[in-house]
């Protein structure tokens, strides 16, 4: 097929044809001809060095590839191939992005190959339509991995190439306005993928005029009856909106034909999108979204549009904190605009928009404006831009999953931005919700994964404080501060999740295979089994392990017990070892290890204490281990062990092992009657027994006082006298020992 296809598009070039046709006359007789003259008139109105034979050549290899092929609508499918290349003419692209768009799909839908295609075309377009190919021969059983995989090639691509993603929009733009042919269920699944991934990506390439139609197009699926709602209400209301418009503008306009600055003022439709969202976000009916008015001034120069700003101030009142300068300092996907919000006529708000003309292509095209501007050369100031995309591919290789990549690749593309100062002045840039946490990565991961504390303007903020466009901000750093798990729920950059997670991964693996090694280690002294490290080598790899230490490693995480380690001994050790009669009740009770490991027996940084029931030395305790933690030690009779019973490979005992010194936290529930004074009692009794209090809390209803007191005990003995101290004063009714929640801090004890 690729040779016979080759053949008729060469016949352009040669000046042959099939049947004895000219080269002109063949490309006449094609049924698509006048798309083809339409491509090339738009085509010569911007790009001064297209080379009509390319152009000649591609289309005809593209026609002759897919010329047996129907889309799911009955149609040719060379139409779609076509439209892809209108689109791509509309973003005014150059000549060779256009063929490209041409062939994108020759490779994925026919018999031809890549090389194929190199060879007719060259290295560039090869390259372009491999970047927009699909990777071919996945067999992956999830629907979200080969997702993954091919946005993950896709971005590679675009780094390497723009205009990469630039023939993607145009290919995703085409399916979507034909998505009503396709089964329900793939169209709902393309329309959510468009809306989540390509919308926002195209967003943040600064493509405005693709960005709104693919959310558009994207609702029109996903809530057809909203989606028809708002455009009915927007068709009722457009005569009397283009009224106030033109009423609104005029005297902005005399004012500035008055000061001799030519301006273009017109009205600024809000996309269906767009205005969905707002009713959604402030639970607003349709005819309560004030800002369905809007203009646009666009004028020749910068200045201009600060003057123009001045005159629309003069004339309407401006509405408090709706001022933003784009133009002082640009977004990342370098839209540049002065944004205002005004109390128009009738006391209706109008959203206003200023810029320059050229600020005006950028913020339609976007990155696709910037290239053409340069002419596809290489260029810092799009390198720039391209830098955030470089980072993304690089933070998403720590991603462990398919599922951990969209989802941080989704994060990454719906945040707006806000724009914080280091202590020397220097401006960057973080998503809108950012953190000191997220500040400190940006600024050098070393400050990261040492962030202790952060002052904002001058004064102390927790960690999970969200900074506004304007902060200051100053991390304080310690060497012995560690990334801690809890940094994930708030953090909002990919650099700060990767990197967090990086070192959570590679710490946790260490304390696995440190408390594997323990485990096996006990096991095998305890039966006297002779350790035999090529064995255990051989045992590894029969669990697809690649060594001993990655064998520690499942041990310790939970994931592999000791018992299944026993099964694969030599038959001469197994009996050797069943001679002892202990050895045969371990297999009975199928538990991980057996008794021996101490709670200070281990490295401290590998026990934890389960916050749910917090255990204190005289509790009967189990351990547990968890999936990255190591153990988490509860009382026997913790609620929360309910939650595990089905996995009991994964229970170890344990025994207590600790100094008199050591100090242990207890909950203590207090209930007595509201009295003056009852707290200080309290208090006053709890100190008596030595006993310091972390925290205290009460509260009154009626006649009734109930108070939370987290106290630092040495043993239970100890608590036991704490306990019975309270219950001797004056107006105490009960005393009772926190079980927790098996929610909240004591989850992370059950996982």
């Amino acid at each position: 097929m690729a040779e016979a296809v080759e053949k008729e598009s060469q016949a352009v070039v040669e000046g042959k044809a099939a049947g004895g046709l000219e080269a002109e006359e063949y490309l006449t007789a094609n049924p698509y001809y006048r798309d083809y003259q339409v491509l090339l008139r738009r085509l010569r109105r911007y790009d001064p060095h297209i080379d009509v034979d390319l152009l000649a050549r591609a289309f005809l290899f593209a026609y002759s590839a897919h010329r047996e092929q129907l889309r799911m609508s009955g149609a040719p499918y060379f139409e779609h191939p076509l439209e892809v290349a209108k689109i791509l003419t509309e973003l005014r692209m150059d000549h060779v992005t256009v063929v490209a768009g041409l062939l994108h799909d020759v490779v994925e839908d026919t018999g031809i190959s890549l090389e194929e295609v190199r060879e007719e075309f060259g290295d560039e377009i090869a390259q372009l339509v491999d970047g927009v190919t699909k990777i071919g021969g996945l067999r992956l059983e999830k629907l979200e991995t080969r997702q993954a995989e091919n946005f993950r090639k896709m971005l590679l691509s675009m780094v390497r190439d723009i205009r990469v993603i630039l023939i993607k929009f145009a290919d995703r733009l085409h399916n979507m306005r034909t998505l009503e042919y396709l089964p329900e269920k793939k169209r709902k699944r393309i329309a959510i993928e468009t809306r989540d991934v390509y919308a926002p990506l195209a967003h943040r390439l600064g493509i405005a005029r693709i960005k709104w139609e693919l959310e558009d197009l994207a609702l029109k699926e996903l809530d057809p009856a909203a989606y028809e709602e708002i455009q009915r209400k927007i068709a009722e209301k457009r005569v009397e909106r283009e009224r106030y418009i033109r009423r609104f503008a005029r005297p902005i306009q005399e004012e500035l034909r008055r000061a001799g600055v030519r301006a273009q003022i017109t009205g600024r439709p809000k996309h269906f999108y767009s205005i969905y969202m707002k009713m959604q976000k402030r639970n607003l009916p349709f005819e309560e979204i004030y800002d369905l008015l809007a203009i646009r001034i666009i004028v020749d120069k910068v200045e201009e549009c600060y003057y123009a700003l001045g005159i629309v101030h003069s004339l309407y009142t401006p509405v408090h904190d709706r001022f933003k300068d784009y133009i002082a300092t640009p977004k990342s996907n370098m839209y540049q605009s002065l944004h205002t919000t005004v109390i128009g006529p009738d006391g209706k708000m109008v959203e206003v928009q200023i810029r320059t003309h050229e600020m005006h292509r950028t913020a339609e095209e976007g990155i696709a404006a910037h290239w053409r501007y340069k002419e596809g050369k290489t260029d810092e100031e799009l390198d720039k831009h391209l830098v955030w995309l470089r980072q993304i591919l690089e933070w998403q290789q720590d991603a462990h999953d398919s599922g951990e990549f969209l989802e941080d690749l989704k994060v990454e593309l719906f945040q707006d931005e806000v724009f914080v100062f280091t202590p020397k002045g220097d401006l960057l840039k973080l998503p809108k919700g950012a953190t000191p946490v997220d500040f400190a990565f940006a600024v050098h991961t070393d400050i990261g994964l040492h962030c202790l504390a952060a002052k904002v303007n001058g004064r102390i903020v927790p960690l999970d404080y969200e900074l506004r466009s304007g902060d200051r901000v100053e991390i304080i750093t310690s060497h012995n501060q560690k990334p801690n798990p809890d940094w994930l729920k708030f953090v909002k950059t990919s650099k700060a999740r990767s990197r967090i997670k990086r070192w959570l991964r590679e710490a946790q693996y260490e304390q696995s295979v440190q408390l594997g090694q323990e485990i096996v280690n006990r096991f095998f002294k305890r039966f006297r089994i002779p350790k035999d490290d090529q064995e255990l080598e051989e045992i590894a790899q029969s669990f697809g392990l690649s060594d001993v230490e990655q064998l520690y490693a499942a041990v310790g995480r939970g994931d592999l017990s000791v018992e299944n380690i026993a099964r694969k001994l030599s038959p001469e050790k197994i009996e050797k070892a069943k001679e002892d009669s202990i050895f045969q009740r371990f297999l009975e009770k199928a538990r991980g290890s057996a008794k021996g490991v101490r709670v200070d027996g281990v490295r401290d940084m590998l026990i934890h204490f389960a916050k749910c029931c917090q255990p204190v030395p005289g509790d009967r305790i189990v351990g547990f281990i968890t999936r990255g933690r190591g153990i988490v030690v509860h009382r026997a009779d913790c609620k929360n062990l309910l939650a595990m019973m089905e996995d009991p490979n994964r229970y170890i005992e344990v025994e207590w092992d600790v100094s008199k010194d050591h100090q242990f936290l207890a909950s203590l529930r207090v209930l007595g009657e509201n009295r003056k004074g009852l707290l200080a009692d309290i208090s006053q009794a709890i100190a008596s027994v030595d006993t310091n209090i972390v925290s205290a809390e009460m509260k009154a209803v009626d006649s009734v006082a109930s108070g939370t007191f987290i106290i630092e005990v040495r043993n239970l003995s100890h608590l036991t006298r704490v306990i019975h101290k309270i219950r001797k004063v004056r107006g105490v009714l009960n005393v009772s020992r926190m079980e927790g929640s098996v929610d909240g801090e004591g989850q992370e004890a059950s996982v």
